[in-house]
């Protein structure tokens, strides 16, 4: 009986292992190990970088709601107490367009957060 070869099966591993560093510069994405440890260390910061894309976005959400309550005279951490407080449900993603996009309802809301802030 003959040797059976997994030759389909390996074929079909390293072309779609070639397809993933499609686009790599050079042998990245020419040579099957190059390309494997291209992969690789570009699926892993893929992962890393989708986490702190989200801190990213939190960070900048913090700055301009920051930037939007000290024109009214009032500190971020502040604001967030006062809302917290005035059991105001709206999270910073939100608060941040509102303060761009709608002054006046913004303002509002940082006097809403005033009232409920001792001192």
């Amino acid at each position: 009986m003959p040797r059976a070869s997994n030759a389909p099966a390996s074929r079909r591993r390293r072309k779609r292992r070639l397809a993933l560093a499609k686009g790599f510069r050079g042998a990245r994405s020419k040579l099957f190990r190059q390309a494997t440890e291209a992969v690789d260390r570009a699926m892993r910061l893929a992962y890393i970088h989708r986490r702190e894309r989200k801190r990213d976005y939190r960070s900048l959400w913090i700055v301009r709601i920051s930037a939007g309550c000290r024109q009214h005279g009032l500190s971020y951490s502040r604001l967030m107490e006062g809302l917290s407080k005035a059991s105001v449900a709206l999270n910073r993603k939100m608060l941040s367009e509102i303060a761009i996009h709608d002054p006046a309802g913004f303002a509002r809301l940082v006097e809403m957060a005033k009232t409920h802030v001792a001192g």
